[in-house]
């Protein structure tokens, strides 16, 4: 429950309100953390805020050196973490700009995990909606890590309109590297020649093999429900299915209660769970 200090030793802005920022410890590191889960970060004198792992190995996971990420060192820790994030309230914007050199409060891990391994030999099937891509994007480096033991890697990404679209740079690295990526906008800007709709209009062009897929998803909730019922339309297994949610979480672990989906603890049962694990809560309105 104390924090770590790490230090932040690079940023890279994505977005108008979204940025990338690499976390070093310079002594004391957590422990590793997994793909999917989530570290809880502190500005000091502003508060603290639940964020996802978008890398594990800090410039190491930069998948332009094509270089097979490392998650820690050989004890087991996490000595370089990226987080990257979106500026949408008090927390967030104060990490959104955050300076080099500065100071980052880390607690975790924290969450249950993405269990890429558990894909081998399926199609890995990344479905992501605006900033649901950056939990998943160490999906997709893990993958190419371990290229031989999965089948086709297909990324869908849908953003708000083309200057949402985070990791553009990556995409077309991960496209010169076999990833098949599709992308699609809410709201076309001038110039932009590309798809224009919702995440899933592009599951159809796909052509997504329903029993070899396995599919990660991330994005907003109404995304995903609407988005995994039509891949369980199409064949897909709900149990191959998994997805990351999100409640408010204070403690993140599980001690307060204020992330409870129905009996679910998002920071101690999630934020990643499987499609037929939570599909009937997901229903409930209330929850």
């Amino acid at each position: 429950m104390v924090p770590r200090f790490y230090q932040v030793t690079s940023r890279r802005e994505e977005t108008r309100d979204t940025v990338t920022l690499e976390l070093t410890a310079p002594s004391d590191p957590l422990g590793a953390f997994a793909p999917g889960q989530f570290a809880m970060l502190t500005v000091f004198g502003v508060g603290e805020a639940p964020i996802s792992v978008s890398g594990l190995g800090g410039a190491a996971d930069d998948d332009h050196r094509h270089r097979r990420p490392h998650h820690a060192d050989a004890d087991g820790l996490a000595l370089r973490l990226t987080h990257t994030v979106r500026g949408v309230g008090a927390v967030t914007r104060a990490l959104q700009a955050a300076e080099l050199g500065q100071s980052i409060g880390v607690r975790g891990p924290f969450g249950t995990g993405w269990d890429v391994p558990s894909a081998a030999g399926h199609d890995v099937v990344v479905i992501a909606g605006g900033i649901g891509l950056a939990p998943l994007r160490p999906v997709v480096l893990a993958a190419l890590a371990e290229r031989r033991a999965y089948g086709r890697v297909v990324l869908l990404f849908g953003a708000r309109s083309p200057s949402d679209l985070l990791y553009t740079g990556e995409l077309e690295s991960w496209r010169s590297r076999g990833v098949e990526v599709a992308v699609t906008v809410d709201r076309p800007e001038p110039g932009w020649r590309g798809h224009v709709g919702l995440v899933t209009s592009l599951i159809g062009p796909a052509r997504l093999t329903a029993d070899r897929a396995a599919v990660f998803l991330c994005g907003p909730e109404v995304m995903m429900k609407h988005t995994a019922d039509a891949l369980v339309a199409s064949g897909v297994p709900p149990h191959r299915i998994r997805m990351s949610l999100e409640r408010t979480m204070h403690c993140g672990a599980g001690w307060c209660g204020h992330c409870q989906l129905g009996p679910v603890l998002l920071c101690r049962d999630g934020p990643v769970a499987g499609y037929d694990e939570v599909c009937d809560l997901l229903r409930i309105r209330e929850l």
